[in-house]
């Protein structure tokens, strides 16, 4: 009898240490920390993203993220929806002109003890700051480029754009070429006495003229929408002026370009994608995000330099990842941005062309370039490793809106301001001078 008694109360006094210790290891499993991360693109950008985001769910067990898509259209209104509602994701990707003024409404968190002594950092020009302090990095190091239909050139007899920026055509260069590329319904070119420019049947070019875009042309005619400090607008001076005059000239005076109303973000689809233009400007995820598709239906593409008016510049940018300052866990949303910009862990949107490394070894390394630029996806790599890396390391230069605050208004302003040059309604001088008063306005944040 005694030891039934004893042995009942054994197996009770064990049952009460395992049982709690099991219970504890299951709320331990259930109690992960879950992070939201916001994000927008295209179907193929979002499935990948997924990808990131399930392979880092696995690679631990204490955080786990789940994926907010929002349509691109409505990100940035539905982004201040939520900031009202005070129900912001814990982190998430951001239009780079709208960083700096959430920062300033205190929307975002402070990452300075994101990157740890001995961390490799992202390149310095793709840090968004805010009264010194970094509140994000650009996830990609995309820059602007050339890209064009190789057989429109061999057809045409023309050479194709240089993939080095020693070589870069001049604007006057660019545009004799882009007249030799545009032709009319009997096959004139624009340099001939019999050319028709109101029978253009192909283009020999098309410069992207979204408002962001036009800064790469001041910069490179001696001038720029800032000055280097981000402290004052300069774009009503002559060199910024001109060189917006002589992207709308393309369409206006040479009859090379078709109108662009600088509205829609598809420039490459409605121009090389569409077979309307030899060459088209834009920025180097269009590799991932439309060409390599394309090819694969049959558009033989090239990509080069940009031409240049007085100095050869490219600029860069990237969709930068934030961790929003009404997250009650930002520590762990520092984890999982910091771990999902490193290189082999988004390597879906590099390898597919969407992204650009953010880290210089990628650059200059060759054995990690090769394994960068080396796959099916990308143009040659002697021509993309020129034209792409060598471009991006030597010529690139921050836009501004790492360092000027009100980008978006201003930028807004802007393209409203411009509707009207590229009709040819209004020079870019008269526009802008007319403007320049509310262009301040916009910048100081008053309007």
């Amino acid at each position: 009898m005694k030891k039934r008694v004893l042995l009942t109360v054994l197996l009770c006094t064990l049952l009460a240490v395992v049982l709690p210790a099991a219970g504890t290891k299951e709320a331990a499993a259930v109690e992960k920390v879950k992070i939201t991360y916001s994000f927008w693109g295209t179907p193929d950008e979002g499935a990948a993203v997924q990808k990131v985001a399930d392979r880092f769910n696995a690679s631990q067990d204490r955080i786990v993220v789940e994926i907010m898509a929002i349509p691109h259209d409505t990100y940035v209104t539905k982004l201040n929806t939520l900031a009202t509602a005070r129900n912001l994701p814990d982190c998430g990707i951001m239009s780079e002109a709208g960083v700096l003024q959430f920062a300033e409404n205190g929307l975002l968190h402070d990452i300075t003890d994101m990157y740890g002594v001995g961390d490799a950092k992202p390149l310095d020009s793709l840090a968004f700051r805010y009264q010194g302090k970094p509140v994000a990095y650009s996830a990609a190091n995309e820059v602007l480029l050339m890209f064009y239909n190789r057989d429109m050139f061999d057809k045409a007899g023309v050479p194709y754009p240089p993939t080095d920026a020693k070589n870069a055509w001049t604007w006057d260069e660019f545009v004799h070429n882009a007249k030799l590329l545009t032709l009319d319904a009997n096959g004139n070119n624009a340099t001939s006495w019999a050319f028709n420019p109101n029978a253009i049947v192909q283009y020999g070019c098309m410069v992207e003229n979204l408002t962001w875009q036009l800064e790469v042309w001041a910069l490179s005619n001696g001038g720029g929408f800032y000055t280097d400090d981000g402290s004052k607008v300069i774009i009503n001076e002559a060199a910024a002026v001109d060189a917006i005059q002589k992207v709308a000239d393309l369409h206006l005076v040479h009859h090379v370009a078709p109108l662009s109303t600088g509205l829609t973000d598809d420039g490459i689809q409605r121009s090389l994608i569409a077979g309307t233009c030899a060459m088209s400007t834009n920025g180097a995820w269009n590799v991932g995000t439309s060409l390599a598709s394309a090819r694969a239906e049959g558009l033989n593409y090239g990509v080069g330099v940009l031409p240049y008016m007085k100095e050869k510049v490219t600029i860069c940018t990237g969709g930068p990842n934030v961790v929003f300052s009404q997250t009650k866990n930002p520590k762990e949303a520092m984890e999982w941005v910091k771990w999902y910009m490193q290189e082999e862990n988004s390597w879906e949107l590099i390898e597919t062309g969407i992204w650009m490394p953010i880290l210089d070894k990628w650059y200059t390394d060759e054995a990690l370039t090769r394994k960068w630029v080396e796959n099916p996806n990308f143009p040659p790599y002697d021509d993309y490793k020129s034209a792409v890396v060598d471009y991006a390391r030597e010529y690139s230069r921050s836009t501004s809106w790492y360092y000027v605050n009100n980008t978006n208004d201003f930028n807004t302003l802007l393209g409203s301001l411009l509707g009207e040059v590229w009709t040819g309604r209004r020079t870019a001088k008269a526009a802008i001078e007319q403007g320049y008063t509310q262009l301040v306005s916009a910048f100081k944040g008053e309007l």
